[in-house]
């Protein structure tokens, strides 16, 4: 046990150095290695293998670090650069490309899906359901594009049965996971209620797919990625990137192990190999620098480096609360929902240490990246762990707005 000890920490002390400048950016230093410091204690005590930390403020690196291992066994340090698998934290990505198709006039707010997804035509509802029946009905109105982006539309909320383990496969095309979504019936009145749905995301891909005439994994390289120099996210991680990929672990008899292939993406050592379904709702590999230039460009109001990729009046959409009067729609306490980025709602949602009005999204292997406009700050906190590292994410958020000294 003291060994791997100190080995973490050694792992801790061998990531390179980055050019930071808290000063700058109004941020403590002396703090802000404290959640440095806080973080590296939950990887010394192997509650997860390693992390990667970004803050930034002002348009200024605060803070960009590696701690601990890539990979445990092989005994590779983490590095700033490491690649991991953000899981969820594409969504937003996805709404950004919608948003762009919204710009172009190809695509409508309130379109009902069926206008572009044929498939889509008839869809029913589930007006009542017992164990052994279901009563169907035609819905009030069909599922729009907002619906989708708010997660309001009632679609079901991960592939139905025959193919339950896409997620984990990845061994269908969009195109025909989604025309299998649209023939399961709603779960509820389109706009009623909040209910996260994974094929919803994907099915705002695939008319990202129909709006640009590209798939959607080129449109995010060609619209998204290049323009914005995001040289490291990846749909389908390339050969010659693999040896960074950061390896997932889990809790097995209080030890930290490799997850397998019961994981969703299957297992991350095996780099998805054969995979053919682009995942708008989970699929994409990135660095904390990417994420960190992506969630700049939303915080400026969609540009970057002379780059334009929104509007302010699409970056304003995206990020106002569109559920205000369906209580607790989102993962964080006192949350809304914006168009594919959850919105903290004041003021028990301050009590993570995000001001009302901030906008957000983590993934299912405890990453998550913020955008803080009224405090003018980038975060992000990367590790893969399949299970809940909550505690140590607040902590790290807490600590970095502690940081803030003007």
């Amino acid at each position: 046990m003291k060994r791997r000890l100190l080995l973490f920490f050694a792992a801790a002390l061998l990531a390179p150095a980055q050019s930071t400048n808290p000063a700058a950016a109004g941020m403590d230093a002396a703090r802000l290695e404290a959640a440095r410091a806080r973080v590296r204690e939950a990887i010394q005590q192997e509650q997860v293998s390693g992390a990667v930390l970004l803050l930034q403020r002002k348009g200024a690196l605060a803070l960009h670090d590696a701690a601990g291992f890539q990979d445990v066994e092989a005994k590779t340090p983490m590095r700033p650069d490491s690649i991991f698998q953000i899981m969820s934290m594409t969504k937003p990505v996805t709404g950004v490309a919608v948003m762009m198709m919204v710009e172009e006039g190809r695509l409508r707010l309130n379109d009902p899906v069926e206008r572009h997804l044929p498939e889509f035509r008839g869809q029913l509802m589930i007006q009542s359901k017992t164990e052994d029946s279901r009563v169907l009905v035609k819905p009030p109105r069909p599922i729009t594009i907002r619906d989708l982006m708010t997660h309001t539309s009632g679609l079901i909320g991960n592939p139905p049965p025959g193919i339950a383990e896409l997620l984990r496969k990845m061994d269908r095309p969009l195109s025909e996971a989604v025309a299998i979504y649209a023939q399961h019936p709603l779960e509820f009145a389109p706009g009623t209620h909040w209910m996260y749905s994974n094929p919803g995301i994907a099915t705002l891909g695939r008319l990202v797919e129909v709006a640009s005439g590209m798939k959607f994994e080129d449109f995010l390289d060609k619209r998204i990625f290049a323009p914005l120099g995001m040289k490291d996210s990846h749909v389908y991680l390339p050969r010659e990137k693999r040896a960074r990929l950061a390896a997932l672990y889990t809790l097995r008899d209080g030890k930290l192990v490799k997850a397998g292939g019961e994981v969703l993406g299957g297992d991350a050592m095996k780099h998805r190999e054969g995979a053919v379904y682009s995942g708008p709702e989970y699929s994409l590999h990135s660095t904390a620098a990417d994420l960190a230039r992506f969630y700049q460009m939303m915080l400026n109001r969609g540009t970057l480096d002379g780059v334009r990729i929104l509007s302010p009046a699409s970056v304003a959409i995206m990020t106002a609360d569109h559920t205000p009067d369906i209580p607790s729609s989102g993962w964080l306490p006192a949350a809304g929902f914006g168009l594919t980025w959850e919105v903290t709602r004041a003021p028990l949602g301050s009590l993570t240490g995000l001001t009302k009005g901030a906008f957000h999204h983590g993934g299912a292997f405890g990453t998550f990246g913020w955008i803080d406009p009224n405090r003018d700050l980038v975060g992000v906190f990367l590790i893969q762990h399949a299970g809940s590292r909550a505690e140590i994410r607040d902590a790290f958020i807490g600590m970095a707005v502690a940081a803030i000294v003007e």
